[in-house]
Protein backbone atom coordinates (compact mmCIF):
# COMPACT_ATOMS: atom_id res chain seq x y z
CA UNK A 1 0.00 0.00 0.00
CA UNK A 2 1.38 3.50 -0.86
CA UNK A 3 2.36 5.63 2.14
CA UNK A 4 0.14 8.32 3.11
CA UNK A 5 2.82 11.00 2.19
CA UNK A 6 2.14 9.87 -1.48
CA UNK A 7 -1.46 11.58 -1.14
CA UNK A 8 0.22 14.87 -0.12
CA UNK A 9 -1.16 18.13 -1.91
CA UNK A 10 1.45 20.52 -2.33
CA UNK A 11 0.83 24.25 -2.28
CA UNK A 12 3.14 26.18 -5.00
CA UNK A 13 4.81 27.66 -1.59
CA UNK A 14 5.68 24.24 -0.63
CA UNK A 15 6.34 22.81 -4.23
CA UNK A 16 8.99 25.54 -4.29
CA UNK A 17 10.43 24.05 -1.11
CA UNK A 18 10.81 20.88 -2.21
CA UNK A 19 12.46 22.44 -5.44
CA UNK A 20 15.32 24.00 -3.13
CA UNK A 21 15.56 21.04 -0.81
CA UNK A 22 15.72 18.74 -3.92
CA UNK A 23 19.05 21.04 -4.82
CA UNK A 24 20.32 21.16 -1.62
CA UNK A 25 20.29 17.20 -1.58
CA UNK A 26 22.51 17.72 -5.00
CA UNK A 27 19.89 17.11 -7.84
CA UNK A 28 21.21 20.60 -10.07
CA UNK A 29 18.38 22.54 -11.08
CA UNK A 30 18.57 22.06 -14.84
CA UNK A 31 18.11 18.20 -14.15
CA UNK A 32 14.86 19.13 -12.72
CA UNK A 33 13.65 21.10 -15.40
CA UNK A 34 15.06 18.93 -18.18
CA UNK A 35 13.33 15.96 -16.24
CA UNK A 36 9.88 18.20 -16.16
CA UNK A 37 10.24 19.14 -19.59
CA UNK A 38 10.93 15.46 -20.87
CA UNK A 39 7.69 14.47 -18.84
CA UNK A 40 5.64 16.91 -20.71
CA UNK A 41 7.18 15.47 -24.50
CA UNK A 42 6.89 12.23 -23.35
CA UNK A 43 2.98 12.71 -21.80
CA UNK A 44 2.20 14.01 -25.36
CA UNK A 45 3.98 11.39 -27.68
CA UNK A 46 1.97 9.08 -26.15
CA UNK A 47 -1.23 10.11 -26.36
CA UNK A 48 -1.37 11.81 -30.24
CA UNK A 49 0.41 11.29 -33.08
CA UNK A 50 2.93 13.70 -34.61
CA UNK A 51 0.77 16.72 -35.37
CA UNK A 52 2.35 20.63 -35.34
CA UNK A 53 2.96 22.01 -32.15
CA UNK A 54 2.73 25.46 -30.74
CA UNK A 55 5.03 25.46 -26.97
CA UNK A 56 3.49 29.15 -25.22
CA UNK A 57 6.62 30.06 -23.25
CA UNK A 58 6.58 32.25 -19.94
CA UNK A 59 9.43 34.40 -18.82
CA UNK A 60 10.06 31.90 -15.90
CA UNK A 61 11.26 28.75 -15.04
CA UNK A 62 7.43 27.64 -16.70
CA UNK A 63 8.42 28.82 -19.31
CA UNK A 64 11.82 26.93 -19.42
CA UNK A 65 9.98 23.78 -19.07
CA UNK A 66 8.28 24.57 -22.22
CA UNK A 67 12.07 25.02 -24.14
CA UNK A 68 12.68 21.33 -23.10
CA UNK A 69 9.47 19.80 -24.19
CA UNK A 70 10.08 21.75 -27.32
CA UNK A 71 13.30 19.89 -27.95
CA UNK A 72 12.25 17.07 -27.50
CA UNK A 73 9.33 16.87 -29.70
CA UNK A 74 11.74 18.30 -31.96
CA UNK A 75 13.85 15.95 -32.03
CA UNK A 76 11.67 13.41 -32.13
CA UNK A 77 10.42 14.76 -35.44
CA UNK A 78 7.18 16.29 -34.08
CA UNK A 79 6.86 20.24 -35.93
CA UNK A 80 7.09 22.44 -33.44
CA UNK A 81 6.81 26.05 -33.21
CA UNK A 82 8.16 28.07 -30.06
CA UNK A 83 6.70 31.44 -28.68
CA UNK A 84 7.60 33.02 -26.32
CA UNK A 85 6.40 36.44 -23.77
CA UNK A 86 8.78 38.38 -23.46
CA UNK A 87 12.42 38.76 -24.65
CA UNK A 88 14.93 35.69 -24.66
CA UNK A 89 17.83 37.86 -23.24
CA UNK A 90 15.88 38.51 -20.30
CA UNK A 91 15.10 34.80 -19.07
CA UNK A 92 17.10 34.35 -16.41
CA UNK A 93 19.04 30.79 -14.20
CA UNK A 94 17.48 27.64 -15.71
CA UNK A 95 15.67 28.77 -17.98
CA UNK A 96 18.07 30.19 -19.49
CA UNK A 97 20.37 27.75 -19.65
CA UNK A 98 17.57 25.70 -21.62
CA UNK A 99 16.07 28.16 -23.80
CA UNK A 100 19.93 28.13 -24.94
CA UNK A 101 20.01 24.42 -26.02
CA UNK A 102 16.56 25.19 -27.98
CA UNK A 103 17.76 25.35 -31.86
CA UNK A 104 14.97 26.33 -33.49
CA UNK A 105 13.39 29.85 -33.98
CA UNK A 106 11.64 31.87 -31.29
CA UNK A 107 9.02 33.91 -32.17
CA UNK A 108 7.33 36.41 -29.95
CA UNK A 109 3.77 35.39 -28.33
CA UNK A 110 1.36 36.97 -30.44
CA UNK A 111 -2.55 36.59 -30.07
CA UNK A 112 -3.15 34.44 -33.14
CA UNK A 113 -1.93 30.95 -33.42
CA UNK A 114 -0.63 29.62 -36.57
CA UNK A 115 -3.53 27.99 -38.73
CA UNK A 116 -2.20 24.69 -38.76
CA UNK A 117 -1.15 24.45 -35.43
CA UNK A 118 -2.87 21.36 -34.09
CA UNK A 119 -1.81 20.64 -30.38
CA UNK A 120 -1.07 23.90 -27.76
CA UNK A 121 1.53 23.70 -24.72
CA UNK A 122 0.62 25.99 -22.19
CA UNK A 123 3.63 27.05 -20.25
CA UNK A 124 3.03 30.46 -19.91
CA UNK A 125 2.62 30.79 -16.24
CA UNK A 126 2.76 28.17 -13.36
CA UNK A 127 0.93 27.60 -10.21
CA UNK A 128 2.39 30.12 -8.05
CA UNK A 129 0.71 33.03 -10.33
CA UNK A 130 0.22 35.83 -8.29
CA UNK A 131 -1.47 38.27 -10.68
CA UNK A 132 -4.29 38.15 -13.58
CA UNK A 133 -3.97 36.23 -17.07
CA UNK A 134 -4.34 39.25 -19.35
CA UNK A 135 -3.13 40.98 -22.45
CA UNK A 136 -0.81 39.02 -25.28
CA UNK A 137 -1.31 36.28 -22.69
CA UNK A 138 -4.83 35.71 -22.35
CA UNK A 139 -5.98 36.11 -26.02
CA UNK A 140 -3.40 33.50 -27.17
CA UNK A 141 -4.81 31.14 -24.49
CA UNK A 142 -8.28 32.40 -25.46
CA UNK A 143 -7.77 31.71 -29.12
CA UNK A 144 -6.38 28.19 -28.85
CA UNK A 145 -9.79 27.54 -26.51
CA UNK A 146 -12.16 28.93 -29.20
CA UNK A 147 -10.48 27.05 -32.27
CA UNK A 148 -11.18 24.00 -30.21
CA UNK A 149 -7.22 22.70 -29.86
CA UNK A 150 -6.15 20.40 -27.39
CA UNK A 151 -4.12 21.75 -24.64
CA UNK A 152 -1.23 20.44 -22.82
CA UNK A 153 -0.73 22.36 -19.31
CA UNK A 154 2.52 22.41 -17.41
CA UNK A 155 2.02 22.39 -14.04
CA UNK A 156 -1.47 23.94 -14.48
CA UNK A 157 -3.39 25.85 -16.83
CA UNK A 158 -1.83 29.31 -16.92
CA UNK A 159 -4.48 31.20 -14.89
CA UNK A 160 -4.91 28.65 -12.46
CA UNK A 161 -4.18 29.66 -8.32
CA UNK A 162 -2.50 26.37 -7.70
CA UNK A 163 -3.19 26.68 -3.56
CA UNK A 164 -7.02 27.39 -4.11
CA UNK A 165 -7.79 26.03 -7.50
CA UNK A 166 -9.21 30.02 -8.50
CA UNK A 167 -8.53 31.55 -11.75
CA UNK A 168 -7.00 34.63 -12.00
CA UNK A 169 -8.39 36.69 -14.79
CA UNK A 170 -8.28 33.63 -17.11
CA UNK A 171 -7.52 29.70 -17.73
CA UNK A 172 -8.01 27.86 -20.61
CA UNK A 173 -9.60 24.28 -19.95
CA UNK A 174 -6.43 21.46 -20.81
CA UNK A 175 -7.13 17.82 -21.92
CA UNK A 176 -3.48 17.21 -20.41
CA UNK A 177 -2.36 19.09 -17.32
CA UNK A 178 1.25 17.16 -16.39
CA UNK A 179 2.38 18.51 -12.91
CA UNK A 180 5.58 17.31 -10.92
CA UNK A 181 6.17 15.41 -8.13
CA UNK A 182 2.84 15.84 -6.16
CA UNK A 183 -0.28 17.45 -7.05
CA UNK A 184 -1.41 21.18 -5.79
CA UNK A 185 -5.00 21.78 -4.16
CA UNK A 186 -5.94 23.52 -7.38
CA UNK A 187 -5.59 20.42 -9.20
CA UNK A 188 -8.57 19.15 -7.18
CA UNK A 189 -10.61 22.35 -6.03
CA UNK A 190 -13.06 23.85 -8.34
CA UNK A 191 -13.20 24.95 -10.68
CA UNK A 192 -9.55 24.24 -11.23
CA UNK A 193 -10.28 20.32 -11.64
CA UNK A 194 -12.78 21.11 -14.16
CA UNK A 195 -9.87 22.87 -16.33
CA UNK A 196 -7.14 20.49 -15.66
CA UNK A 197 -8.36 17.50 -17.62
CA UNK A 198 -6.49 14.24 -16.87
CA UNK A 199 -3.68 14.98 -15.06
CA UNK A 200 -0.56 13.25 -14.73
CA UNK A 201 2.16 13.79 -12.01
CA UNK A 202 5.49 13.08 -13.45
CA UNK A 203 8.47 11.72 -11.33
CA UNK A 204 11.28 14.64 -11.94
CA UNK A 205 13.79 13.31 -9.36
CA UNK A 206 12.93 15.17 -6.28
CA UNK A 207 13.90 12.60 -3.10
CA UNK A 208 10.50 11.78 -2.05
CA UNK A 209 12.48 12.06 1.64
CA UNK A 210 11.88 16.08 1.56
CA UNK A 211 8.32 15.49 2.45
CA UNK A 212 9.72 15.11 6.10
CA UNK A 213 10.72 18.69 5.84
CA UNK A 214 7.82 20.01 4.48
CA UNK A 215 5.42 18.58 6.46
CA UNK A 216 2.99 18.71 4.89
CA UNK A 217 -0.87 19.49 6.10
CA UNK A 218 -3.23 18.75 3.04
CA UNK A 219 -3.70 15.34 1.27
CA UNK A 220 -6.20 13.99 -1.00
CA UNK A 221 -8.71 11.59 0.06
CA UNK A 222 -7.69 8.59 -0.39
CA UNK A 223 -7.81 5.02 1.81
CA UNK A 224 -4.27 5.11 2.64
CA UNK A 225 -4.56 7.88 5.01
CA UNK A 226 -7.26 6.45 6.95
CA UNK A 227 -7.10 2.67 6.10
CA UNK A 228 -5.28 1.42 9.44
CA UNK A 229 -7.67 3.15 11.49
CA UNK A 230 -10.85 1.42 9.79
CA UNK A 231 -12.95 -0.37 12.41
CA UNK A 232 -13.05 -3.80 10.81
CA UNK A 233 -15.12 -6.47 13.12
CA UNK A 234 -12.26 -8.84 15.23
CA UNK A 235 -13.24 -12.20 15.30
CA UNK A 236 -13.94 -12.06 19.11
CA UNK A 237 -16.55 -8.71 18.85
CA UNK A 238 -20.06 -8.16 18.99
CA UNK A 239 -22.65 -5.55 18.80
CA UNK A 240 -22.16 -4.23 22.22
CA UNK A 241 -18.48 -3.55 21.04
CA UNK A 242 -18.99 -2.40 17.86
CA UNK A 243 -20.99 1.07 19.30
CA UNK A 244 -24.38 2.35 19.73
CA UNK A 245 -25.68 5.13 17.25
CA UNK A 246 -28.31 7.66 18.13
CA UNK A 247 -30.23 9.29 15.71
CA UNK A 248 -32.28 12.32 16.17
CA UNK A 249 -35.72 11.31 13.78
CA UNK A 250 -37.70 14.57 12.42
CA UNK A 251 -41.28 14.65 12.54
CA UNK A 252 -41.84 15.82 8.98
CA UNK A 253 -39.32 14.56 6.81
CA UNK A 254 -38.75 11.23 7.90
CA UNK A 255 -36.62 10.16 4.94
CA UNK A 256 -33.75 11.87 6.06
CA UNK A 257 -33.40 10.31 9.40
CA UNK A 258 -34.34 6.65 8.27
CA UNK A 259 -31.52 6.96 5.31
CA UNK A 260 -28.91 8.31 7.82
CA UNK A 261 -30.01 5.10 10.43
CA UNK A 262 -29.50 2.71 7.80
CA UNK A 263 -26.20 4.30 6.71
CA UNK A 264 -24.91 4.04 10.35
CA UNK A 265 -25.59 0.50 10.10
CA UNK A 266 -24.35 -0.42 7.35
CA UNK A 267 -21.50 1.44 8.01
CA UNK A 268 -20.89 -1.17 10.85
CA UNK A 269 -22.51 0.35 14.23
CA UNK A 270 -23.38 -2.61 16.14
CA UNK A 271 -27.26 -0.91 17.30
CA UNK A 272 -28.47 1.85 15.56
CA UNK A 273 -31.31 4.00 17.97
CA UNK A 274 -33.72 6.38 16.02
CA UNK A 275 -35.42 8.51 18.41
CA UNK A 276 -38.66 8.89 16.48
CA UNK A 277 -41.56 11.52 17.17
CA UNK A 278 -44.53 10.41 18.80
CA UNK A 279 -46.81 11.72 16.35
CA UNK A 280 -44.46 9.72 13.22
CA UNK A 281 -43.42 6.47 15.13
CA UNK A 282 -45.50 4.30 12.90
CA UNK A 283 -43.96 5.78 9.64
CA UNK A 284 -40.52 5.18 11.48
CA UNK A 285 -41.63 1.53 12.78
CA UNK A 286 -43.19 0.26 9.51
CA UNK A 287 -40.23 1.28 7.22
CA UNK A 288 -37.26 0.45 9.44
CA UNK A 289 -35.77 -2.88 10.41
CA UNK A 290 -32.66 -3.82 11.97
CA UNK A 291 -32.97 -0.38 13.46
CA UNK A 292 -34.23 0.47 16.95
CA UNK A 293 -37.50 2.55 16.54
CA UNK A 294 -37.99 4.58 19.89
CA UNK A 295 -40.68 6.97 20.64
CA UNK A 296 -40.15 10.34 22.16
CA UNK A 297 -42.34 13.27 22.97
CA UNK A 298 -39.92 15.56 23.05
CA UNK A 299 -36.10 16.74 24.65
CA UNK A 300 -36.88 15.49 27.95
CA UNK A 301 -37.54 12.15 26.20
CA UNK A 302 -34.30 12.49 24.33
CA UNK A 303 -32.26 13.60 26.90
CA UNK A 304 -33.52 10.05 28.67
CA UNK A 305 -32.15 8.16 26.07
CA UNK A 306 -28.45 10.12 25.73
CA UNK A 307 -28.53 8.43 29.44
CA UNK A 308 -27.37 5.40 28.37
CA UNK A 309 -23.28 6.20 28.02
CA UNK A 310 -23.71 3.00 25.78
CA UNK A 311 -25.67 5.45 23.18
CA UNK A 312 -22.08 6.49 22.01
CA UNK A 313 -22.47 8.30 18.86
CA UNK A 314 -25.10 11.04 17.60
CA UNK A 315 -26.58 12.63 15.13
CA UNK A 316 -28.43 15.62 14.75
CA UNK A 317 -30.27 17.22 12.02
CA UNK A 318 -31.52 15.40 9.12
CA UNK A 319 -34.98 16.24 8.88
CA UNK A 320 -34.89 17.79 12.57
CA UNK A 321 -36.69 20.97 11.32
CA UNK A 322 -35.03 24.55 12.03
CA UNK A 323 -36.99 25.69 14.83
CA UNK A 324 -36.10 25.48 18.66
CA UNK A 325 -36.80 22.20 19.43
CA UNK A 326 -33.82 21.40 17.05
CA UNK A 327 -31.34 23.43 19.15
CA UNK A 328 -32.44 21.92 22.20
CA UNK A 329 -31.63 18.60 21.03
CA UNK A 330 -28.47 19.78 19.56
CA UNK A 331 -27.04 21.28 22.85
CA UNK A 332 -28.52 18.16 24.18
CA UNK A 333 -26.18 15.97 22.51
CA UNK A 334 -23.25 18.17 22.75
CA UNK A 335 -23.57 17.89 26.63
CA UNK A 336 -22.96 15.02 26.64
CA UNK A 337 -19.67 15.35 25.12
CA UNK A 338 -19.19 11.56 22.92
CA UNK A 339 -19.33 11.97 19.27
CA UNK A 340 -21.92 13.95 17.73
CA UNK A 341 -22.33 14.50 14.38
CA UNK A 342 -24.37 17.64 13.03
CA UNK A 343 -26.20 17.95 9.95
CA UNK A 344 -28.27 19.69 7.66
CA UNK A 345 -31.10 21.30 9.78
CA UNK A 346 -28.67 21.58 13.02
CA UNK A 347 -26.94 24.68 10.50
CA UNK A 348 -30.11 26.39 10.64
CA UNK A 349 -30.88 26.39 14.19
CA UNK A 350 -27.57 28.15 14.64
CA UNK A 351 -27.75 30.08 11.84
CA UNK A 352 -25.27 33.26 12.54
CA UNK A 353 -24.04 32.16 16.03
CA UNK A 354 -21.29 29.86 15.07
CA UNK A 355 -19.02 31.26 17.97
CA UNK A 356 -22.41 30.07 20.51
CA UNK A 357 -22.20 26.69 18.66
CA UNK A 358 -18.69 26.74 19.01
CA UNK A 359 -18.63 27.22 22.82
CA UNK A 360 -20.87 23.81 23.17
CA UNK A 361 -18.51 21.51 21.41
CA UNK A 362 -16.41 19.59 23.87
CA UNK A 363 -15.89 16.34 22.44
CA UNK A 364 -15.40 14.64 19.26
CA UNK A 365 -17.68 16.69 16.57
CA UNK A 366 -18.30 16.61 12.93
CA UNK A 367 -20.18 19.22 11.18
CA UNK A 368 -21.23 17.94 7.32
CA UNK A 369 -22.27 21.61 5.73
CA UNK A 370 -22.95 22.29 2.15
CA UNK A 371 -21.99 25.13 0.64
CA UNK A 372 -25.38 27.47 1.65
CA UNK A 373 -25.32 25.65 5.05
CA UNK A 374 -21.55 26.92 5.53
CA UNK A 375 -22.57 30.59 4.50
CA UNK A 376 -25.06 30.42 7.24
CA UNK A 377 -22.95 29.44 9.71
CA UNK A 378 -19.82 30.73 9.34
CA UNK A 379 -17.58 33.67 7.14
CA UNK A 380 -17.05 32.33 4.16
CA UNK A 381 -14.61 34.86 2.32
CA UNK A 382 -11.91 32.83 1.15
CA UNK A 383 -11.22 30.02 -0.70
CA UNK A 384 -12.68 26.75 0.25
CA UNK A 385 -9.86 24.91 1.79
CA UNK A 386 -9.01 28.24 3.98
CA UNK A 387 -12.58 28.58 4.81
CA UNK A 388 -12.85 25.10 5.68
CA UNK A 389 -9.89 25.27 8.15
CA UNK A 390 -10.75 28.41 9.62
CA UNK A 391 -14.17 27.04 10.79
CA UNK A 392 -12.66 24.08 12.14
CA UNK A 393 -9.72 25.91 14.18
CA UNK A 394 -13.23 28.48 15.69
CA UNK A 395 -15.44 25.71 15.92
CA UNK A 396 -13.54 22.51 17.52
CA UNK A 397 -14.95 20.47 15.10
CA UNK A 398 -13.87 18.57 12.17
CA UNK A 399 -15.30 20.14 9.31
CA UNK A 400 -17.01 18.57 6.31
CA UNK A 401 -17.20 21.05 3.73
CA UNK A 402 -19.54 19.28 0.80
CA UNK A 403 -19.67 19.78 -2.82
CA UNK A 404 -17.91 18.36 -5.77
CA UNK A 405 -14.44 18.55 -4.06
CA UNK A 406 -15.55 17.95 -0.72
CA UNK A 407 -13.27 18.99 1.94
CA UNK A 408 -12.52 17.89 5.34
CA UNK A 409 -10.39 20.08 7.75
CA UNK A 410 -10.11 19.34 11.54
CA UNK A 411 -8.92 21.86 13.91
CA UNK A 412 -5.13 21.31 13.91
CA UNK A 413 -4.98 22.62 10.33
CA UNK A 414 -4.55 18.77 8.79
CA UNK A 415 -7.29 19.12 5.77
CA UNK A 416 -7.92 16.93 3.01
CA UNK A 417 -9.91 17.47 -0.44
CA UNK A 418 -11.64 14.45 -1.78
CA UNK A 419 -11.97 13.84 -6.12
CA UNK A 420 -13.54 10.56 -6.21
CA UNK A 421 -16.98 11.79 -5.90
CA UNK A 422 -19.16 11.51 -9.22
CA UNK A 423 -21.54 14.44 -10.16
CA UNK A 424 -24.20 11.65 -10.26
CA UNK A 425 -24.28 12.29 -6.05
CA UNK A 426 -26.55 15.60 -6.57
CA UNK A 427 -29.51 13.38 -5.59
CA UNK A 428 -32.19 14.41 -2.62
CA UNK A 429 -30.76 12.22 0.63
CA UNK A 430 -27.19 11.26 -0.34
CA UNK A 431 -25.99 14.03 2.14
CA UNK A 432 -28.16 12.09 5.03
CA UNK A 433 -26.76 8.72 4.00
CA UNK A 434 -22.73 11.03 4.24
CA UNK A 435 -23.57 11.65 7.78
CA UNK A 436 -25.16 8.00 8.72
CA UNK A 437 -22.18 6.65 7.39
CA UNK A 438 -19.41 9.33 9.27
CA UNK A 439 -21.79 8.30 12.90
CA UNK A 440 -21.22 4.58 12.04
CA UNK A 441 -17.98 4.72 11.93
CA UNK A 442 -17.44 7.35 15.11
CA UNK A 443 -19.59 4.62 17.10
CA UNK A 444 -16.91 2.32 16.33
CA UNK A 445 -14.15 4.18 17.61
CA UNK A 446 -12.75 5.64 14.90
CA UNK A 447 -11.30 9.25 15.16
CA UNK A 448 -13.30 12.20 13.95
CA UNK A 449 -11.33 13.26 11.24
CA UNK A 450 -10.38 9.93 9.83
CA UNK A 451 -13.90 9.29 10.30
CA UNK A 452 -15.24 11.42 8.29
CA UNK A 453 -12.67 11.76 5.58
CA UNK A 454 -13.41 7.58 5.07
CA UNK A 455 -17.30 8.24 4.87
CA UNK A 456 -16.51 10.73 1.58
CA UNK A 457 -14.36 8.63 0.18
CA UNK A 458 -16.66 5.54 0.90
CA UNK A 459 -19.89 7.57 -0.28
CA UNK A 460 -17.68 8.59 -3.20
CA UNK A 461 -16.75 5.10 -4.61
CA UNK A 462 -20.20 3.80 -3.68
CA UNK A 463 -21.85 6.18 -6.21
CA UNK A 464 -19.08 6.03 -8.80
CA UNK A 465 -19.71 2.09 -8.61
CA UNK A 466 -23.27 2.41 -9.50
CA UNK A 467 -23.37 5.02 -11.97
CA UNK A 468 -26.11 6.82 -13.44
CA UNK A 469 -29.72 6.87 -12.29
CA UNK A 470 -28.04 6.89 -8.71
CA UNK A 471 -30.75 7.42 -6.09
CA UNK A 472 -29.76 7.94 -1.89
CA UNK A 473 -31.05 4.25 -1.08
CA UNK A 474 -28.56 2.79 -4.01
CA UNK A 475 -25.79 4.03 -2.25
CA UNK A 476 -26.79 1.91 1.06
CA UNK A 477 -26.60 -1.20 -1.20
CA UNK A 478 -23.86 -0.63 -2.84
CA UNK A 479 -21.74 0.24 0.05
CA UNK A 480 -21.38 -3.09 1.00
CA UNK A 481 -19.87 -4.32 -1.91
CA UNK A 482 -16.82 -1.25 -1.73
CA UNK A 483 -16.04 -1.94 1.72
CA UNK A 484 -15.77 -5.86 0.45
CA UNK A 485 -13.47 -5.57 -2.00
CA UNK A 486 -11.42 -3.23 0.51
CA UNK A 487 -11.17 -5.35 3.28
CA UNK A 488 -10.16 -7.96 0.06
CA UNK A 489 -7.15 -5.44 -0.63
CA UNK A 490 -8.45 -4.59 -4.23
CA UNK A 491 -5.49 -2.93 -5.45
CA UNK A 492 -6.80 0.29 -7.17
CA UNK A 493 -7.93 0.99 -3.50
CA UNK A 494 -5.00 0.11 -1.95
CA UNK A 495 -2.82 2.18 -3.79
CA UNK A 496 -5.84 5.36 -3.69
Amino acid sequence: MMPPQDCALLTPEEMGRADRLAMTAGVPGIALMENAGRAVATAIRRRWAPRPVAVLCGPGNNGGDGFVAARHLAGSGWPVRLFLLGVREALKGDAAHHAALWAGPVAPLGAKLPEDTALVIDALFGAGLTRDVEGIARAALEGAGQRGLPIVAVDVPSGLDGASGAVRGYAPAAALTVTFFRKKPGHLLFPGRTLCGEILVADIGIPSGVLKSIAPRTFENAPPLWLDAYPWPRPDGHKYRRGHALVAGGAVMTGASRLAARAAARAGAGLVTLAAPAVTFPIYAAALTGVIVQPVAGTDDFAALLGDERRNAILVGPGAGTGPASEELIRAALATRRSVVLDADAFAAFAGRAAELAALIGGPTVLTPHEGEFRRLFASDHDKLTNARAAARISGAVILLKGPDTVVASPDGWAAVNANGPPDLATAGSGDVLAGIVLGLMAQGMPASLAAVAAVWLHGEAAACFGPGLIAEDLLDRLPAVLRELRAGGARYQNG
